[in-house]
């Protein structure tokens, strides 16, 4: 194994993403890199599946927000 490239301009986050399964619709923590498409609009790509399996970061498998990402009230505790 080798490290092709470093990408930069990608920050690490945790995300509550939606997504609907079976016709039931659930949220979970998702890991996800935050970073600008050619147009300079956020994407949130998925790094794991809802049940926590590992995958391939994808751009096709992108979450583009209708608000900026971290707008959002963050969660402290």
């Amino acid at each position: 194994m080798k490290i092709k490239q470093i990408l930069t301009g990608v920050e690490l986050v945790i995300a509550d993403v939606e997504v609907e399964l079976n016709g039931t619709l659930r949220s979970t923590p998702t890991l996800c890199a935050i970073m600008r498409d050619d147009n300079g609009k956020e994407l949130a790509v998925p790094l794991n599946t809802p049940d926590g399996r590992p995958i391939f970061m994808n751009i096709e498998n992108a979450i583009v927000s209708t608000e900026p990402i971290g707008s959002e009230k963050k969660n402290e505790h």
